[in-house]
């Protein structure tokens, strides 16, 4: 095994910010000339943009992270839910609701009839990806407790054609061969939040518990990697420290496994500290980030790390979400729940056994009625992982635009599956608008001839169509 080493230097990060100083306008735009070119950013140039404050600036930054997401992803969105298996956890992170020291939480550990039944519930919602995750603790959450759960969920089918094609994880740090065995049950992306990059900070936040260590948990997704696991995930949580800081914490994990592994994150998360359950530092943020420094921070990720997915949860209220959208955003949760059980039961005491609250409470119809009347198509599609076309060869293919072609069709394809098994009447009406009006616009002579053929399929009664 690879021993990889603490990259995050405190003072390095500090020094880049300060040296950005107040930067010129000449500068900015220089810096987003070249974002727009889609090859990234350097650290500096990414600290340069944190600085700015100009108003006309921030305005031209906002729209270049809006060409260039248009540019790479188009006008999809990739729709998932997550699924909290249990909440028992050994850590006492002063943000978190499953914090061990929070001895009013319900504890629960979900049997896999209780698992099944919550998939169940997914399913006929239309989900067909998850995001299954878990507090740590190491008999109540073990890795094969863990491993048995995506077992039964890829096992679970309703009608309709309801089952899930794709499980990707959020696992507390393991060893190499931990994520070899982790493989094995077909997972798609590994992720796992830093929460924050600076020290001092992290130590604060984690005063007990396996996740007190630092550098084992910034070089976990170096170790996934090299178990085997193509797409590894990472993520801030801000509003723990400083979030300038913590933008170009992101950038340099980035940075360091493409230079390490081959290959960067295929996606960064973005969440904000909500209030939790007896969770001192979530009802309390120590350093609290404003909207409009949110949306500031996720189109400047979007223009520094152009080719990696970005993900919003159901911790934004549904205004801010559609807004940030336009910014940089390509997947988002929908109808989540952050307890476990939460799907079966949907009471008022379920709060007592969260991690979070929510800010967005709506259900997957409601998201996505409202993303689509604003011309974003909806996204289940996991042909790529069923394709081969992960990590590095999905890289060679994003940066050339290439993968474009593949994205937007399965797109279509997964959104009409949703239309004709699970939409209300008002979903289906303007889904198939969308359908219309996308094919009318980006698709031309065989292309085309081939999405309306498969849509045809669909209709008809074909599923999981895809290229």
């Amino acid at each position: 095994m690879t021993e990889f080493q603490d990259f995050i230097d405190d003072n390095h990060i500090q020094e880049i910010l300060d040296r950005a100083g107040h930067p010129e306008p000449a500068r900015i735009r220089d810096i987003i000339d070249k974002a727009c070119e889609l090859k990234g950013l350097t650290p500096e140039e990414v600290a340069a943009l944190l600085q700015t404050r100009d108003e006309e600036l921030l305005g031209e930054i906002l729209q270049a992270a809006h060409k260039i997401k248009e540019d790479i992803y188009g006008n999809r969105l990739v729709l998932f839910a997550p699924l909290y298996i249990a909440n028992h956890c050994s850590n006492n992170c002063l943000y978190c609701g499953f914090r061990r020291d929070n001895r009013e939480l319900q504890r629960v550990a979900l049997t896999m009839e209780q698992i099944r039944k919550e998939v169940m519930v997914l399913e006929r919602e239309g989900h067909k990806r998850l995001l299954m995750l878990c507090g740590e603790h190491p008999t109540r959450s073990s890795l094969e407790y863990f491993m048995e759960a995506i077992e039964t969920a890829y096992a679970t089918r309703t009608e309709k054609g309801g089952e899930i094609r794709r499980i990707n994880v959020e696992i507390a740090p393991l060893q190499v061969d931990e994520y070899r065995r982790l493989k094995k049950t077909g997972i798609g992306t590994c992720v796992l939040f830093q929460e924050t990059y600076h020290h001092e900070t992290y130590k604060i936040m984690h005063p007990s518990g396996p996740k007190k260590d630092f550098a084992w948990r910034l070089t976990a997704m170096h170790r996934a990697q090299e178990g085997g696991i193509s797409d590894v995930g990472i993520g801030a949580l801000f509003g723990l420290y400083d979030y300038k800081y913590e933008v170009l914490g992101l950038l340099l994990h980035a940075l360091q496994l493409e230079k390490d592994c081959g290959v960067g994150p295929h996606t960064i998360s973005i969440p904000r500290l909500e209030p939790a359950f007896n969770a001192p530092a979530a009802i309390a943020p120590p350093r609290p980030v404003s909207d409009a420094d949110f949306k500031k921070l996720v189109a400047i990720l979007r223009m520094a790390v152009p080719y990696t997915g970005m993900i919003l949860s159901t911790r934004e209220n549904p205004a801010l979400r559609s807004e940030v959208f336009a910014y940089g955003v390509s997947q988002i949760s929908a109808g989540s729940r952050t307890n476990p059980g939460g799907y079966q039961d949907d009471s008022s005491d379920r709060f007592r056994a969260a991690q979070f609250n929510l800010g967005d409470t709506r259900t997957l119809d409601e998201v996505i009625y409202d993303i689509s009347r604003h011309g974003h198509i909806p996204s289940f599609c996991t042909a790529c992982y069923r394709l081969g076309r992960v990590g590095k060869d999905f890289m060679d293919l994003a940066k050339p635009g290439l993968i474009q072609k593949f994205c937007q069709t399965n797109a279509l394809f997964t959104f009409k599956e949703y239309l004709m098994d699970y939409a209300s009447p008002r979903v289906r009406e303007a889904g198939e608008a969308l359908i219309a009006d996308t094919l009318d616009k980006s698709y031309r002579t065989k292309r085309r001839q081939m999405a309306v053929s498969r849509l045809a399929q669909i209709e008809k009664g074909a599923r999981d169509v895809y290229i």
